[in-house]
This record gives structure tokens, C-alpha cells and sequence, in this order.
């Protein structure tokens, strides 16, 4: 499996004000989508997220999104490994997706970069 980076999870009350300071830290802009209920901004090697507290409740539940060559490879590696594969892989309008706990209790969103579906 090809680990291609991670991404740090922020959840923030003010997503503008997040926004702009994390774009002049990044020096990029942001990539903005949404999420079920929670408004998100991709800022370099940041996540951005904001919106309602049992939402983001959920989220703050996973340590770090990993970027992987092929998250169905990452699925088969991870089934070996006999870690605890919470969800997906799924398809997201950014690639697929895939939420796995780890045997020591971390959990991990791993995502690839391909066309979904």
C-alpha cells in the first residue's frame, strides 16, 4: 500500500476566519466542499471542518486523513492486518473513502485521489 501523505483534521467555530488564516499559512487556497451537515476547507495539508457539535462530535473521532495510491488496496492490506473497517470504501465527489480502527484504537480515514464511482 502507497501512503502518499496524511492530513490534519482542524474543527473550527469560525470556517472564514480559519479559512484565511490557514491559506496565508499554507500559502494555497482553499478547496471548499461539503460534508452531511459540516461545511469543509482543504488548505494544503489542513481539513478544515465547521458546523452542528454532534456532527463534528463524530468527526473529531478520527486522528488524521491518510492519502493513499488506492484506497481498495489500502481495504485489502488493512482486512490482512485484521484491523476493524468502520466504513466504506465509499465514493465521495473527491475520490473513495474508507474509516478503519487500527488495533491499537486509533482510528484513521484513508482516501485516494480517483474518480468516484
Amino acid at each position: 500500500m502507497d501512503i502518499l501523505g496524511a492530513t490534519l483534521r482542524v474543527c473550527v467555530d469560525d470556517l472564514e476566519a480559519s479559512v484565511s488564516f490557514y491559506e496565508r499559512l499554507a500559502g494555497t487556497r482553499a478547496l471548499r466542499f461539503g460534508r452531511g451537515g459540516v461545511e469543509v476547507a482543504a488548505v494544503g495539508c489542513f481539513l478544515l471542518m465547521s458546523g452542528p457539535e454532534e456532527e463534528l462530535e463524530v468527526l473529531r473521532k478520527v486522528a488524521a486523513t491518510i492519502a493513499v495510491k488506492e484506497v481498495e488496496e489500502a481495504h485489502r492490506t488493512l482486512c490482512e492486518l485484521r484491523a476493524d473497517i468502520i466504513a466504506g470504501p465509499v465514493p465521495t465527489p473527491a475520490g473513495r473513502t474508507l474509516v478503519v480502527r487500527h488495533p491499537d484504537g486509533s482510528v484513521y480515514e484513508y482516501v485516494d485521489r480517483n474518480a468516484a464511482g
